[in-house]
């Protein structure tokens, strides 16, 4: 932690609110809220708090802190849901492409146009969804159309297009799809009033519509209007047949939503069983991912503030799986975007509880079918062989496809602190797992072609050993000699046949053991781009696993002139670093911010690396650091 954000953490407010990470380049990576900001935001910086592998993760990488001060923990929850709906930062759980899900929209024209759409336009028109399942919406819009004559043209229509009769009548009014508005057949209130019934169907309120349709229908009848009844008679028929296909959960006529939910590893499904006037009237679900070691209940609660800060319509009860830690602010929020009270019900027995049983099922299903659509994707991905691959292949006349690709490659500096390292590509792609570092053991001085034949017969020793399987191609870092030496180690292990090449650096020439001279290969072939893309991957891994046995050594004999420094605080200075330079520029504040590392050691730490400085002024300042520390392990 630098001494920037320390700072920053003292002067965090004890207020609710909503507080930002950044990483070192500014972008923000996780949104949270806290009823105390500067208790929950100094919580994640405190020695022996509970964290996980993705939680250390994200702590390293907080680089500066943002908060926003609310009056409320409902203001909270709210600003939070739609700053992670701006952000979608790293680290947040998020649903999953949710852009790409439809939505009906209802425009704000005299004349409305109802259609779908995956654009939001914020021009007063209103939109309802997101629905994940594109078939079921098409569906819904099919039979609104069947039932409600509503125009499906895009003109402009307004008062003075028609009295310009600009606009004429098309085939849809002739076949009774559509009122005519474009010549004034019928007045905008009355399609206004058309228009508020595909609402209500369209949110499934079937029986508001029912009721206002048969009043309309016995007026029309009253007035002998009988063709205008019979259109609506037809219209009530078709709703109803659309209704039977409905399950009825309630013999009450309440708006409810039944909330599943299912985790496992990074991915989780959220779903909703909407029952509008006691009818199941849809199923829709949202994939989540970027899971970090949150709990069931915290998964919940990001996929509920999600959802529901993007929906127009909230119903009066929601049921969920598990009780919610922020229930009142989560009643509070939708009760004030719904107009009335919402309650939230954890269902525990009865058939409310086999209704959230059963979408808790649902979306164990819709999660087992992303994982198994997960793996059926990488198996094809795998199986699909890489064109560079299939390039190399013709180019050294391969026997078959060199899928799994090992290269070598050996660092050391005047013969000191010598390694090697061995990288592994699976069909052109880093399989970083299979990476393997050597300290060179058996040469003295700077000898490259007994470093390369000790590793590669290290290598493959062990290959024969744990009887594994030799790859398709080896790639030597060098020249003809490299190549050579590596020849050898394979054939003193008995192993013929073996498909090795090595790649010079200068002119990245390629040297075949059946050739005495280089062979070139094309500057812009696709196999050679592999080749060296390869060989440099090797370079890189081998400089670093150098560089990090160079910077420990010259940390232990520097710091090994300070007296109370051994190897375990060498090894957790390091560890909380990561090199000699940082702990050479590090301020006090940052040493006895140190877990584990006593205050005079610190100083002592300081006092080396700053011979200059005046040691009363050393003391001052590390007696203010120990007590901001100490206030930090403590909280406010």
């Amino acid at each position: 932690m630098t001494g920037k954000l320390s700072e920053k953490l003292s002067r965090i407010p004890t207020a609710p609110g909503v507080y930002l990470f950044r990483n070192a380049r500014g972008k923000v990576i996780y949104i949270g809220k806290a009823k105390n900001l500067r208790n929950r935001v100094r919580s994640y910086f405190q020695r022996g708090r509970a964290e996980g592998p993705k939680l250390y993760v994200l702590v390293s990488k907080i680089a500066d802190v943002e908060w926003i001060v609310t009056d409320s923990e409902k203001e909270a929850l709210i600003l939070e849901a739609n700053l992670v709906k701006e952000y979608k930062p790293r680290y947040n759980v998020t649903l999953k492409d949710d852009k790409s899900f439809p939505y009906i929209r209802v425009t704000n024209e005299e004349f409305p146009r109802i259609f779908p759409t995956r654009r939001i336009v914020k021009d007063g028109s209103r939109y309802f969804g997101p629905y994940t399942d594109v078939h079921n919406m098409r569906d819904l819009l099919k039979t609104v159309r069947k039932i409600f004559p509503i125009r499906s043209c895009n003109y402009r229509l307004d008062a003075k297009t028609i009295e310009s009769k600009k606009v004429r009548l098309c085939l849809d009014y002739y076949i009774q799809r559509c009122p005519g508005p474009c010549e004034g057949k019928i007045s905008q209130e009355e399609y206004a009033r058309m228009v508020e019934h595909v609402v209500g169907f369209i949110e499934g309120k079937d029986s508001r519509v029912i009721a206002e349709l048969q009043e309309s229908m016995y007026r029309a009848a009253e007035r002998q209007e009988f063709e205008k009844a019979a259109r609506i008679r037809d219209q009530l028929r078709a709703i109803e047949v659309f209704r039977s296909r409905q399950k009825v959960v309630s013999t009450e006529e309440i708006d409810r939503d039944i909330v599943g939910i299912a985790c496992e590893a990074e991915d989780a499904c959220g779903l909703i069983f909407k029952v509008r006037d006691g009818k199941i009237v849809g199923r829709y679900h949202f994939y989540l991912n970027r899971l970090m070691d949150q709990s069931d209940e915290e998964v919940l609660q990001s996929f509920l503030q999600q959802y529901y800060v993007k929906v127009d319509f909230v119903p009066d009860e929601v049921f969920v799986p598990i009780p919610l830690a922020d229930l009142a602010d989560f009643e509070a929020w939708l009760t004030q975007k719904r107009g009335t009270a919402v309650r939230f019900v954890v269902p525990q027995e009865g058939e409310d509880a086999k209704l959230v049983r059963l979408a808790n099922r649902n979306a164990r299903l819709l999660l087992d079918e992303l994982k198994l659509q997960k793996a059926k994707e990488k198996e094809e991905r795998e199986a699909r062989l890489h064109p560079a691959v299939e390039a190399l292949q013709k180019v050294l006349a391969l026997p078959k496809p060199p899928k799994r690709i090992e290269a070598f490659d050996i660092s050391n500096l005047h013969g000191t602190d010598a390694v090697a390292s061995m990288v592994c590509f699976v069909n052109g792609r880093p399989h970083k797992s299979d990476y393997r570092r050597f300290k060179i053991r058996s040469v003295e001085g700077i000898d490259d072609f007994a470093m390369m034949r000790e590793v590669v017969g290290r290598r493959y020793r062990r290959v024969l050993e744990e009887k594994g399987e030799m790859p398709d191609l080896i790639l030597i870092d060098g020249g003809k000699g490299q190549l050579s030496s590596a020849l050898q180690a394979l054939s003193e292990l008995g192993i013929q046949d073996q498909p090795v090449i090595a790649l010079a650096k200068r002119l990245d020439e390629i040297y075949l053991p059946e050739f005495p001279d280089p062979q070139n290969i094309p500057k812009d072939s696709p196999a050679l781009r592999l080749l060296q893309r390869i060989r440099d991957e090797s370079h890189r891994f081998a400089i670093n696993y150098h560089r990090k046995l160079r910077e420990k050594r010259h940390l232990a004999s520097e710091l090994d002139e300070i007296p109370g420094i051994g190897p375990a605080r060498r090894r957790l200075l390091l560890q909380h670093f990561g090199s000699l330079e940082k702990i050479r520029r590090a301020n006090l504040d940052d040493l006895c911010a140190v877990p584990g590392l006593p205050k005079n050691i610190a100083r002592s730490i300081y006092a080396h690396f700053h011979p200059d400085m005046d040691h009363e002024k050393i003391s001052e300042t590390s007696s203010k650091g120990m007590e901001e520390t100490v206030g930090k392990e403590r909280g406010p």
